[in-house]
């Protein structure tokens, strides 16, 4: 499966995309919240969209596939215009190849603008009221419900899995009443009496695919629609003055819009990989496809929601174009049977028939490569009685392990991302992403001390390279972090531990608290060398100190996880004055530029360990007990693995993005951000929905008889608050992303 590589319709992709943009906003009355158009209004656009080459998209892959389809759903949802889009791109889909005159003349009509298709899945579509058609002697009758048929010159109609129903929409016996819907109108109610009608056959597509194909192309409509409200909420949260200030400076405000763009960029990805997919022929894009669905149809819903809160009472006049965006979401996200459906579609995948598992990602050929290289060396330095030996200790002595982290060391792979000048592999991105898989996968410990690297690599000297590099390669040294104190979590620039210049040593007077790798050999601690600087930041500098120095106390203590973490006293503690990473007062770029350098892959680390969580409870949810049905037969189960499912391919998806933007250089912060929040509150979820899955007995903890995988779920709930407060609180994340990811004052 190519998730991910540029294909050679990247650049039209996006010409397409600016050139509708721009052709939208100069010919179509709707933008800017001008008056609903009319109908003639939609005629002409349409018109012109023809002239634009919009309708042959679908008829030939030299034409644009689904991913061109998609971009022009998204931007006609983003200017609220009505075109027939959908319609003429199934009719090319579904009909494009066929030898039958009626499809060709059709198809020739459509190109040339002569013909508008309207299109109805009838019986076949999931939602029960849609309605159907009887056919008999080459007759219909019936009702169908919910046709985009404004402007439209023929219907078609699906009959069954092979056949499409051709209707010429001027025919006798036909009637169109106009239906409003969600409050606007747009769709209308067929009534057929005995109408005459051709039928078609599907020529290189089935149903089901031509479906899921109109599903998500609605969800890019809607994606569109929710995306253009959106900015403008943004916008006005700039201008909108409240108690004197711009809501835009509001926390509330700030952490609302930025739950919208991490939700819509969300969409935005799980919608481009299927199509992309879909595009090179890869049988894995229906699955993803289903994700898009599922996470699509509620995620744009919620923030079409937020996005009316922001506005507040002018968002819901009629004449705001936001209240268009509104309906026409709702509407696009509850057609073809909506989120539900596609729910039910990904738990029969997950755990029907045996079940299948979350497909594999293809990371390059490299990347794949390294991914079997990895697999076999764990095979034979990680398994066996080894393993179990491992596995039978108590968590608290699971997290790191010495012996292994050398043997690991003598591969190369902790510095696999590292410059070659320092000893390293300058491997990818997507090779990083290979080896984290792998490692979680096996559930092997932890390995490197890859911020503290990324620090000395980037601020270090040449002396300190050479002597704390090749340590940590090796395994043989791990570093903590020594940030933050009783009055410094998140606000690391009130630190007060200090650093005072003493002849030729640093002397460190402080506390630091839930230090967690305070077993390592060394500490990487920020103090403060300058109390009077302004901003407090500005007086902060890195060091590095050796653990066995004189004047250290440590007092470890239980983390609710099981972990183990230390308050570490630091009394008058004397360390060279070469041991300072950086300038002096410069720490707070040492600390952040490492930070920067290592969050893009942060949330893809934690989605791996949902991921490789998820398939332990998919195997115990589809596992029969003695005396009953095993969960996977309850319907809230699969409801609830679906929708977890779904979230893990969002979450999947921002750590590849973040890893192509790492590709081209660093990760923006607030894309890192993005992927570290939604990660991290996933890992929650899953432990949440875990237990109501499995019930008491999931709760039941590591090493107590009756625990279910060694209590691995109620285990991973207690952690996963370490994964939300760590490396950044999500709260902070959230500002983060408002103030760098969508312009908000601070």
């Amino acid at each position: 499966m190519n998730a991910t590589g540029a294909l050679p319709n990247d650049d039209i992709a996006g010409m397409l995309r600016d050139s509708l943009r721009g052709f939208l906003e100069a010919h179509w009355t709707a933008v800017g919240g001008k008056e609903s158009p009319s109908p003639n209004a939609n005629s002409a656009i349409w018109s012109k969209l023809v002239g634009q080459g919009v309708n042959v998209l679908g008829s030939d892959r030299g034409e644009g596939g689904l991913r061109e389809i998609l971009v022009v759903m998204a931007e006609l949802g983003r200017a609220a215009c009505p075109a027939p889009m959908l319609p003429t791109a199934l009719t090319n889909l579904g009909l494009s190849g066929s030898r039958a005159g009626a499809a060709v003349d059709l198809l020739e009509q459509l190109h040339a603008g002569t013909a508008v298709t309207a299109f109805c899945f009838g019986a076949h579509d999931p939602d029960r009221g849609a309605g159907s058609i009887r056919i008999g002697d080459q007759r219909g009758t019936g009702v169908l419900r919910f046709v985009e048929a404004a402007s439209a010159t023929h219907l078609l109609v699906a009959v069954d899995e092979s056949h499409l129903a051709l209707v010429r929409l001027d025919a006798p016996g036909i009637d169109l009443a106009p239906t409003r819907a969600m409050g606007a109108w747009g769709l209308c109610e067929v009534r057929l009496n005995s109408v005459p009608l051709t039928l078609l056959r599907l020529e290189s597509i089935n149903l089901d695919d031509l479906r899921l194909m109109a599903q998500i192309a609605l969800l890019a409509r809607a994606h569109g629609a929710a995306r253009r409200a959106f900015e403008l909420a943004v916008d006005y949260a700039k201008e909108r003055h409240q108690f004197g200030r711009p809501i835009a400076k509001f926390q509330a405000i700030q952490h609302k819009l930025a739950n919208g763009l991490i939700a819509l960029e969300g969409v935005r990805l799980a919608l481009d990989h299927a199509a992309r997919l879909h595009d090179i022929g890869d049988r894995n894009w229906r699955y993803f496809a289903d994700c898009a669905a599922a996470f699509g149809g509620e995620a744009l819903r919620r923030v079409s929601l937020e996005t009316q809160h922001t506005f507040g009472a002018i968002g819901y006049a009629e004449e705001h174009e936001a209240a268009r965006h509104f309906k026409r979401v709702h509407l696009d996200t509850i057609a073809l049977g909506g989120a539900p459906d596609a729910r039910r579609r990904l738990a029969s995948h997950l755990l029907d028939r045996g079940g299948a598992p979350l497909p594999q990602y293809d990371l390059g050929p490299a990347g794949d490569a390294l991914r079997e290289q990895v697999r076999r060396w764990l095979d034979q330095n990680w398994s066996g009685d080894r393993k179990t030996r491992f596995d039978e200790q108590p968590f608290k002595q699971r997290e790191f392990d010495a012996g292994f982290a050398r043997d690991i060391g003598k591969t190369g792979w902790i510095g696999l991302g590292w410059p070659k000048e320092f000893g390293g592999q300058a491997r990818s991105p997507l090779e990083q992403i290979a080896l984290m898989e792998t490692m979680e996968q096996a559930e092997a410990p932890r390995i490197g001390a890859s911020i503290q690297a990324n620090a000395l690599m980037m601020f270090g000297t040449s002396v300190q390279q050479q002597k704390y590099l090749p340590e940590i390669l090796r395994g043989e040294a791990m570093h903590g972090m020594g940030y933050s104190e009783p009055e410094a979590g998140s606000d690391l620039a009130a630190m007060r531990t200090s650093a005072v210049r003493d002849g030729e040593h640093w002397v460190i007077n402080g506390q630091k608290i839930w230090t967690t790798t305070w077993w390592g050999k060394y500490m990487f601690l920020a103090a403060r060398t300058d109390k009077n600087a302004k901003p407090p930041h500005a007086g902060v500098s890195m060091f590095i100190v050796p653990m066995n120095t004189p004047g250290i106390s440590i007092r470890p203590a239980s983390t609710m996880y099981d972990g183990t973490f230390a308050n570490i006293f630091y009394d008058d503690v004397r360390i060279p004055l070469e041991n300072i990473v950086g300038e002096v007062n410069g720490g707070w770029k040492v600390l952040t530029g490492a930070l920067a350098f290592e969050r893009g892959l942060v949330g893809g680390g934690i989605v791996l360990k949902v991921a490789h969580a998820f398939e332990q409870l998919r195997r115990q949810v589809m596992a029969a007990g003695s005396d009953r049905p095993p969960p996977s037969q309850d319907p809230v189960v699969r409801d609830r693995m679906a929708t977890l499912a779904c979230e893990i391919e969002v979450g999947r998806q921002l750590m590849m993005h973040c890893a192509e933007l790492a590709a081209d250089g660093v990760t923006p912060p607030e894309y890192g951000a993005i992927s570290k929040v939604f990660s991290s509150e996933l890992m929650e979820r899953f432990g949440e929905a875990a237990l109501d899955i499995l019930g008491m007995r999931g709760a039941v903890s590591e090493q107590m008889p009756g625990a279910i995988d060694n209590g691995r779920f109620e285990q991973n709930l207690r952690h996963s608050l370490m994964w939300v407060i760590s490396i950044g609180t999500n709260e902070i994340q959230r500002s983060l992303i408002a103030q760098r990811g969508l312009g908000l004052p601070r």
